[in-house]
């Protein structure tokens, strides 16, 4: 392939881009009109407008993705995540066209895409599973003797669904009915398919995913975990790699359950194998994901390897470039998502114009983003603004790198998230490593950000006044800034 096509837009469009033209090969980039300006657009060789703002008039088209690819020449296509990157009908439509899909197959999407047929293809291979059932629920009183029998409380989870939707916990068998109706509602609303299944619910689990490669010469391998325990309504929001918590002998055990869980569907290209992990450090399967996923930076990082290289190089047929034995693992990394987001506000979307926009710079320090000062945040897509990654040699260093450099990271006329990062790094349970995927529900509260932002204020304000006042008496000694705790830089000026 001497052209792709990149059908996204924003951070992953760019850093697709930025791979391929490192490997000698041309990008188109696809935009709606609200994105007539955006980096991704200036950044390709080419690009083709294929719509009006919204998805599903754009960026979700098959149709208008497949004819810009026959209008420039594009020979494959690199989906990113999110959009139709896990659509299995646009990835044959994509193989009928005659065009390379920078993917899995079709089959492996199908297979995985729904939790059910995905539990059954991993039960072949003897992958560890919550207790629950492994078909969808059509006798609701049969399923609710089959609860009574796992055990409360149980968790309802929609078969074709992700994100939070169509998941409910039940705390005892009087609300089961009641819930069932719901996660089947909701379920059904959001993903036009109602099938649930139950599940005994894991009270204090581990988000913990495996990283999978694999070519179409059958070679597979893991390239470790990340932990995303830290999550904000079922979505993640720092992530990490490796895992404070696995050791060795677990760490290997879970990679070879993911290595097989990929086999499981004959799987090619970069891929997730989910799992949670309870309190006794237990192990189950809880999804895949057949795409490169969000956060896939920080094993990047701890690895050396360019997974996006890697996918191009496998769509074209080449081996792997690297073995099992070949993997190690150095240092730690983590990654803070960026959000146009108000975390004193439940999280809720902030839209404007990025007024102020100053990276951080510096070493260990990566960013992935899609803006720049003076563009505005539309309202039309994911409210990500950016992924803040730091590396370091340890998880100490890495953890103070970041508080550093959401320091250094200046952005003003929205709200965002980075506030919220800091106080994740600076909380005893992350930095001991003791955490679980309530973290935010525990320890989180919106006084939290605005005591944090009053102390910064004051400390600014101290600084401000004491500048002043040795510009007015340049003779006289300055006694004003205070050395207490709530002091946070400590420097000479000369």
């Amino acid at each position: 392939m001497k052209k792709i096509l990149v059908a996204n837009r924003g951070e992953i469009a760019l850093r697709i881009m930025r791979s391929a033209r490192e490997m000698g090969i041309n990008t188109v980039a696809v935009y709606s009109e609200a994105d007539r300006n955006a980096l991704h657009v200036r950044y390709a060789d080419e690009a083709v407008c294929i719509g009006p703002a919204a998805s599903s008039q754009s960026y979700l088209l098959g149709d208008k993705i497949i004819d810009a690819c026959k209008l420039t020449g594009a020979e494959g296509v690199h989906p990113g995540y999110g959009f139709l990157s896990e659509n299995a009908a646009f990835a044959r439509q994509v193989k009928q066209a005659g065009l390379v899909l920078i993917g899995p197959s079709p089959e492996a999407m199908e297979i995985m895409g729904n939790k059910l047929s995905a539990k059954a293809a991993a039960l072949k291979f003897n992958i560890p599973m919550v207790p629950g059932t492994d078909e969808a629920i059509k006798d609701i009183p049969l399923a609710q003797k089959r609860a009574v029998e796992i055990g409360f409380p149980i968790l309802i989870k929609a078969a074709a669904g992700g994100g939070g939707k169509g998941m409910r916990i039940v705390e005892k068998a009087g609300d089961f009915i009641e819930q069932m109706n719901l996660a089947v509602s909701e379920a059904t609303s959001a993903f036009g398919d109602g099938s649930v299944f139950i599940e005994r619910y894991v009270s204090s689990p581990r988000h913990i995913e495996i990283q999978v490669i694999g070519d179409s010469h059958g070679n597979i391998v893991h390239l470790f975990e990340r932990d995303c325990s830290v999550q904000r309504r079922h979505q993640k929001v720092v992530e990490e790699a490796p895992s404070s918590v696995l050791s060795p002998e677990l760490r290997e055990k879970m990679g070879r359950s993911a290595v097989d869980a990929a086999r499981a569907c004959n799987y090619t290209g970069a891929g997730t194998v989910e799992f949670i992990l309870d309190e006794n450090l237990d192990f189950f399967f809880l999804e895949m994901n057949t795409r490169l996923q969000v956060e896939h930076p920080v094993t990047e990082m701890i690895t050396g390897i360019d997974l996006v290289k890697e996918q191009i190089r496998i769509a074209r047929g080449e081996k792997l470039s690297f073995t099992q034995e070949d993997i190690e693992i150095n240092g730690h990394a983590i990654e803070v998502r960026v959000y146009a987001e108000d975390p004193a506000n439940n999280f809720l979307p902030d839209i404007g114009t990025l007024q102020t926009y100053k990276t951080p710079k510096g070493p260990g320090v990566r960013v992935d983003d899609g803006f720049e000062q003076g563009m505005e945040i539309p309202i039309y897509y994911d409210p990500m603004i950016a992924k803040l990654i730091t590396h370091g040699k340890d998880r100490r260093e890495a953890i103070e790198r970041m508080i550093r450099a959401i320091d250094e990271y200046t952005i003003t006329g929205i709200q965002t998230t980075l506030g919220f990062g800091k106080y994740v790094m600076q909380h005893p349970a992350f930095v001991s490593g003791d955490f679980d995927t309530h973290f935010v529900s525990k320890y989180f509260t919106p006084a939290a950000l605005v005591n944090a932002n009053e102390e910064e204020a004051m400390i600014a304000a101290i600084i401000a006044a004491n500048f002043l006042k040795s510009r007015s008496n340049p003779a006289a000694p300055s006694n004003d800034v205070a050395s207490s705790s709530s002091w946070k830089k400590n420097r000479t000026e000369y």
